[in-house]
């Protein structure tokens, strides 16, 4: 059986990695214009993504221990 909350755990904290790998190899370590408030929103949020993600996987893994108890 599919545990959707720690689907949708995984794809938000895949989504959020990715981009934060993006940002810093396109934004941080290239040289170019400094970081917009734009660039700055889209990194905090990013990172909240993550921490969301990373919680819901956390959170179904319990669900499911409880659940075999």
């Amino acid at each position: 059986m599919y545990n959707r909350q720690k689907i949708v755990g995984w794809l938000l904290v895949i989504a959020s990695a990715a981009y934060l790998a993006y940002f810093l190899r396109v934004r941080v370590l290239t040289p170019g214009p400094l970081l917009s408030g734009k660039d700055w929103f889209n990194l905090i949020t990013a990172f909240a993504t993550l921490i969301v993600g990373v919680a819901n996987v956390r959170l179904a893994a319990m669900r499911e221990q409880r659940r075999r108890d």
